[in-house]
């Protein structure tokens, strides 16, 4: 016993920690969600395990800092390249030494390409440029644009990350529309409005001029977005969170539109929280900040029954008059009973208009809803789009209004 203790107090007057604290800003820049609460339990992992083996090291941190499988193949490239010489500072420092046209062919993924490239300190004037500067950068050449248009969310490099989060922000979020009862004059609508026409004929001393028309005026539906935190969705996540703020803003500004549809974001995971506080902050980095905070179950378990069933209990009347369209991002995967799941369902199908699952698995061409989760969401759904990119989140519009026109 004392032979361990003696080895860990070495081990805590040695680099271990300025390392591991190196390899988690690491991680970061590559994409990880850490933070100091993480950081400390990766360093009672290594206590736990020791470090004499480097691979019981190695596993000791994949299980404490990889919260999704996706993660697994950047940690370990991460791993290795910090890891692999004793002294960190040489291998942090042959990253800025020259390469060789050889050397360009790396098999290393760009995130970790990224994640290891020395980080300059920022000027306060260059931080004060920071959001002029990205807008900058999305104005790359044409392939460029394409290959970032058509590329997973899930796949990004931490820079491009940050670029198509600004791409996204200037998308329109769809206003479903449906024909009101009322009628409003329209230049080339099918019916006579008589009444203006015998108005304007009285005006004119019984001579008729025109012939005006009229037809049904477009309504706004209220709309409800319900957004899946847990652990399998958290690449998208912050992404379609900062799209749906800027889009809402945009709706906001506009007035009118915003005034005969009402709009709600809730976001669920193992629980169900409504983020209209949130939404209420103009910048979205804030609302970002804020959703990480409220949310106490971020990326953990997806329990969609029991989130549906508090929807039910507590923000019933949201639902407005069985007009109210739904908008469920998730990918289905839920670890619930799917009879309760299927019960919620069945309840949300007969207080909305229509139920739309926006699903970021149908990235993969030969999807099948297989999980006894998405087996239910997809036979309770009236459709199922893809918004794995930026181009199906641009089509996202043209296939809500699509669904909702289907009988």
């Amino acid at each position: 016993m004392a032979t361990g203790v003696s080895q860990w107090g070495d081990a805590r007057r040695g680099k271990l920690a300025d390392n591991l604290v190196g390899f988690g800003r690491a991680l970061r820049r590559a994409g990880f969600p850490l933070d100091s609460q993480r950081m400390a339990l990766a360093s009672q992992a290594l206590m736990a395990v020791g470090v004499d083996d480097r691979w019981d090291c190695a596993h000791a941190l994949e299980a404490v800092l990889v919260n999704d499988a996706s993660q697994r193949v950047v940690f370990h490239e991460l791993f290795e390249a910090y890891f692999k010489d004793p002294e960190v500072a040489n291998k942090l420092l042959a990253q800025l030494l020259p390469k060789s046209k050889g050397d360009q062919n790396s098999k290393q993924r760009m995130r970790t390409q990224d994640a290891l490239r020395p980080q300059a300190p920022a000027t306060s004037q260059q931080r004060e440029r920071k959001d002029e500067e990205v807008r900058f950068d999305a104005a790359m050449t044409a392939s460029q644009i394409k290959r970032l248009h058509q590329a997973d969310f899930n796949t990004l490099s931490a820079s491009e990350y940050v670029l198509v989060q600004e791409l996204v922000r200037d998308i329109a979020l769809p206003f479903p529309r449906v024909a009101a009862r009322r009628y409003v004059p329209k230049r080339h609508a099918a019916q006579l409005d008589w009444s203006r026409m015998a108005a304007a004929t009285a005006r004119l001393g019984g001579e008729c001029l025109q012939l005006p028309h009229m037809g049904r005026a477009q309504e706004v539906l209220p709309l409800m977005v319900l957004v899946d935190v847990s652990g399998s969705m958290e690449r998208y996540v912050r992404m379609l969170l900062a799209y749906l703020h800027a889009a809402l803003k945009r709706g906001a500004a506009r007035g009118r539109a915003w005034r005969v549809g009402r709009r709600d974001v809730m976001a669920f995971g193992t629980q169900l929280n409504d983020l209209s506080e949130a939404f209420s902050l103009s910048d979205t980095d804030d609302m970002l900040a804020a959703v990480q905070q409220q949310v106490k179950d971020f990326a953990g378990g997806t329990r969609l029954g029991d989130s549906l069933g508090e929807l039910r209990r507590q923000h019933a009347k949201r639902l407005i008059g069985r007009r109210t369209v739904v908008l469920l991002i998730s990918d289905g995967l839920d670890t619930g009973k799917p009879e309760e799941l299927a019960r919620e369902l069945a309840w949300l199908n007969r207080h909305s208009r229509k139920l739309l699952w926006l699903n970021p698995l149908l990235r993969f061409d030969q999807y099948q809803p297989v999980a006894a989760g998405a087996r239910v969401l997809h036979e309770h759904a009236h459709g199922m789009v893809a918004i794995h990119n930026v181009d199906h989140l641009r089509d996202l519009a043209r296939s809500v209004e699509r669904i909702l026109k289907e009988a």
